[in-house]
């Protein structure tokens, strides 16, 4: 898609940032400030530099000596983690695991699917839950987990409660048309169907016109992404109406250490795994 011709996507949005305008804007999503040298592929954050070395022969900060650099810094070892916190301390990677494993009780492993159609929920988020008030006169207050999933092949948030101190799922509930904030395994897998549908020809021509390489992986560039609501846009194309009741997200990429790929205007329904063009 070169010359005259509009881009099939749209062109590479070059520069250190991009504004995100109009009534398709993507509410919560941050683009960095900066197209940093130290980018990583993945969703959530891009790397970058967080401090800068003293140049050599300048004076050296409060209680260093002129003309000399400072001294290294000394980063301090973090204590060990336990295996179980206490009280409102944040949970665990020893809790989240137990709580994610006592979530997924087997009828829930094998009948629900997750965002690549393989059997088990799509896990979403793990929290620690709020003290019930029956709870509170007691000496010491029972840890419970707030684990979410999402089952594609019913298109339901599960959300399931479990006490990690008597290894009991307390409570279990399934809800349809409630979309919570899009997982970093869903990103990835909505890029991987952008690159595999025709819309996604814009990306690897833009790729390439910017890299003078070949767009092979996700892994190539840097992501991010929330999801797709309808009632906050303008024009919602008809293959998109049943987003809300589907898992829909909408993605913004960058090359990585590079320019912007604008992807805005590319909607992924997870759950129909197609994508549509918006705008």
């Amino acid at each position: 898609m070169h010359g005259i011709v509009r881009r099939h996507l749209g062109k590479v949005v070059a520069g250190a940032a991009m504004a995100v305008t109009g009534t398709a804007v993507m509410v919560g999503i941050t683009l960095p400030g900066t197209a940093g040298a130290d980018d990583t592929a993945g969703s959530g954050t891009a790397g970058g530099r967080t401090a800068a070395s003293a140049a050599p022969g300048s004076t050296a900060g409060e209680g260093g000596s002129a003309g000399t650099a400072p001294e290294p810094a000394t980063l301090a070892t973090a204590p060990p983690e336990g295996a179980k916190g206490v009280g409102t301390d944040p949970l665990t990677d020893d809790e989240l695991r137990r709580a994610e494993e006592l979530a997924l009780t087997p009828p829930a492993r094998t009948a629900r699917r997750d965002v690549e159609g393989a059997r088990g929920p799509q896990h979403l988020a793990t929290e620690l839950a709020d003290p019930l008030p029956a709870d509170a006169s007691a000496a010491t207050q029972p840890r419970r987990a707030e684990v979410r999933f999402y089952d594609y092949g019913r298109d339901e948030l599960i959300t399931s409660t479990v006490n990690l101190d008597t290894g009991k799922v307390e409570a279990t509930a399934a809800q349809r048309g409630v979309q919570p904030s899009a997982h970093p395994e869903e990103l990835r897998e909505a890029l991987e169907l952008i690159l595999k549908s025709p819309l996604g020809k814009g990306v690897e021509e833009d790729y390439k016109d910017a890299t003078g390489k070949e767009l092979t992986s996700t892994e190539q560039l840097w992501f991010n992404g929330d999801v797709y609501r309808t009632y906050r846009e303008a024009n919602v194309p008809a293959a998109l109406a049943k987003c809300g009741e589907h898992r829909c997200v909408r993605l913004v990429t960058k090359i990585l250490n590079g320019s912007w790929i604008d992807t805005r205007n590319l909607i992924v329904d997870l759950s129909a795994r197609t994508v549509t063009r918006v705008g």
